[in-house]
């Protein structure tokens, strides 16, 4: 049974908290039992060699996570969008208001959208827990047993690639059907998602940085395009993409398909 003030772990018959103190219901251990109140999980997470971790946490739910992963795709787009202007206007061709995205600038946007998507998740929950999401959502990554983090939370991160199927449903199907809501990567990490209480100064942090992202990628995107450098593409200066507008549409190229957005003409009423 758990404490309903500090959630910490109590005697099932005990009628005040031996850690903070607070008196108990006489009915929360019905309660608990009954399945109104869901308890706290032990986690006894036993292989071969290890110590089984016997500590209490509460079960991240499934929707706190999903609320998670959207502020954090939300942020990611943020991050992406500058790299992704930058890379273009590097390795792709800009001839007036058309913008020609070579084989090199394509390639080169998503090496660098995966690294930053890798090392963003990988190293927040390995030094935090958490990334800015689930800080402000209230939920943090934390191992079932001893062992290096830094490869514990890289095995969780390379294995959303396998999670990621179907956009996410492999893995939410997975999360769905498991005791501790684990999907594949925290399976092979050996780790689980838990409720976790953050401080405000915290979670203030994480929605300025938030916040900040976005509104800088606002603000530097326009002013990246606008450089023009129009440098000369060496290697893999295949066109893949256009985009560009003409006096009466705007356009979008691709592999020989070609969309064009008519504009609203203004003749005379």
């Amino acid at each position: 049974m758990e404490c309903p003030h500090c959630q910490r772990p109590t005697s099932p018959h005990a009628e005040r908290c031996s850690a903070c103190g607070g008196v108990i219901p006489p009915g929360q251990h019905m309660l608990e039992e009954s399945g109104v109140v869901e308890p706290a999980v032990n986690l006894l997470d036993p292989y071969p060699g290890q110590e089984e971790n016997t500590e209490l946490y509460r079960m991240a739910s499934l929707g706190d996570r999903f609320i998670a992963f959207a502020l954090d795709t939300i942020f990611l787009f943020g991050v992406f969008a500058i790299l992704d202007a930058w890379a273009f206007m590097r390795w792709g061709l800009v001839e007036g208001l058309e913008l020609k995205l070579t084989t090199a600038s394509l390639l080169m946007a998503e090496f660098l959208n995966g690294v930053v998507l890798f090392i963003y998740l990988w190293l927040l929950e390995a030094g935090f827990g958490a990334t800015l999401g689930k800080a402000i959502v209230g939920i943090r990554v934390v191992r079932t047993v001893e062992g290096n983090p830094l490869v514990a939370f890289a095995i969780r991160n390379l294995m959303r690639i396998v999670d990621g199927f179907g956009f996410y449903l492999l893995g939410a199907v997975v999360a769905g059907c498991s005791r501790f809501r684990r999907r594949l990567g925290d399976i092979c990490a050996r780790t689980v998602v838990v409720e976790e209480e953050f401080g405000y100064a915290v979670k203030i942090l994480a929605v300025v940085l938030w916040a900040g992202v976005l509104a800088g990628a606002m603000w530097s995107v326009p002013r990246i395009c606008a450089r023009n450098p129009a440098k000369q593409v060496r290697y893999l200066d295949q066109v893949v993409v256009e985009v560009g507008r003409t006096e009466k549409s705007a356009y979008f190229k691709v592999a020989g398909l070609r969309i064009d957005v008519q504009s609203a003409s203004r003749g005379a009423p």
